[in-house]
């Protein structure tokens, strides 16, 4: 079987997409088997692409804030999930685009979302919120098979500030992982219930944690990236022993030296466990769009492949598919890239940004996932 490193090594563009009007592509997932691509968008829409052509099959309305993240049902793929910093997660039924949301998933009013996700049982959705009263922030869940909403509960002692991402694991339902601008990354088992319970494990990334993803074999592993571009893999298999958690840590990987010159990365754009493969693949980038996939292990970051000439700008956000081995990339240039091994483009020009200033009003830094969340934060402070 090819090795990773040669089916990266074959990869180009494939496909492009542009919307038409300029909008940030923030966050993509891959609905299985069918094999739609769902693009949440900073103008507050989902659309709906065929992943092997990128065609725009569609389109969703009906948020009224910055969307946090879209995801499938496991189970019944039909189904696509969205949250919002309008307070609302949303269940769209991907084979009537441009319809009403079929669900709608509330908690308290002054609840706003900036993480989501749903267990590989299909059974719980989780949303992370903003800050509350400079003081508190929520973990939210619902049971989805409930009719009413299906509001559960909420863990409110585990962060104190925004909860930037929250991962369920993989394979065992009741597995969760947050993340916080608090700097704290937190493990729980939902089974057993109450919070203080429920919290298997706090790790600190001693920053303003952006993102994690469960990795490593048997998802044993997690890995968190900062804001400020840290990196740091931990090993949960070793909770109950003396040994270390950390894997690998970096302050800040734009001082990994990966390439020949000696440069490395402006920032990172995420992470992501390739079963076939048992690797862990991060994505990190250039200011100009160019991108770089590396290895990450114990023995710290390593360089497979640089791909160039396809983004003008930041990349927010990708996937690795791997019953297709493509690459899906998104970014403030408002293009969907497919990179595929071989792949030519059908149509060949010049790559260009479609940035907008309201669009890139929106963030106050521009790779950070949650900047208008901070921004709209230190506009407070300011006002006091």
């Amino acid at each position: 079987m090819e090795g990773l490193e040669e089916k990266l090594k074959g990869l180009s563009i494939a496909r492009r997409s542009l919307p038409e009007e300029p909008t940030y592509l923030l966050d993509v997932a891959l609905q299985q088997p069918a094999g739609l691509l769902a693009v949440s968008c900073s103008n507050f829409t989902v659309h709906l692409h065929n992943k092997d052509s990128l065609s725009l099959l569609g389109e969703y309305r009906g948020h009224t804030g910055p969307l946090c993240g879209v995801v499938f049902s496991h189970a019944s793929p039909d189904i696509l999930y969205s949250g919002s910093a309008d307070g609302t997660v949303r269940g769209w039924d991907v084979r009537r685009p441009g319809t009403e949301a079929a669900q709608v998933f509330r908690s308290d009013p002054s609840h706003s979302y900036c993480s989501l996700d749903l267990s590989c049982s299909d059974a719980l959705l989780c949303a992370g919120t903003e800050q509350v009263n400079d003081e508190d922030s929520f973990l939210v869940f619902w049971d989805v098979r409930k009719p009413g909403g299906g509001l559960l509960g909420v863990y409110s002692e585990s962060h104190s500030d925004d909860i930037t991402h929250v991962r369920f694991h993989p394979r065992e339902r009741d597995r969760l992982a947050s993340s916080s601008t608090d700097g704290l990354v937190n493990v729980f088992d939902l089974s057993r219930g109450a919070e203080d319970e429920a919290l298997l494990a706090t790790c600190n990334s001693d920053s303003s944690a952006g993102s994690v993803c469960w990795c490593g074999a048997d998802y044993a592993q997690l890995l968190c990236l900062s804001h400020d571009e840290g990196l740091h893999l931990w090993d949960l298999g070793q909770l109950d022993t003396d040994e270390p958690l950390t894997v690998f840590s970096t302050a800040d990987a734009r001082g990994v030296a990966l390439l020949a010159n000696g440069g490395g990365v402006d920032y990172l754009v995420g992470g992501g466990w390739l079963e076939e493969a048992q690797k862990l693949l991060v994505v990190g980038g250039e200011n100009s769009g160019d991108l770089h996939l590396m290895e990450c292990d114990g023995g710290g970051l390593r360089l497979l492949r640089t791909l160039g000439g396809g983004h003008a700008s930041t990349v927010r956000c990708f996937l690795w598919d791997a019953a297709g081995e493509a690459l899906v990339t998104g970014g403030e240039d408002a293009q969907l890239l497919l990179w595929k091994p071989g792949g030519e483009e059908l149509s060949t020009g010049k790559r260009k940004s479609m940035k907008s200033e309201s669009a890139l009003s929106l963030k106050s830094r521009p790779h950070k996932k949650h900047g208008y969340q901070k921004e709209k934060k230190e506009a407070r402070q300011a006002a006091v």
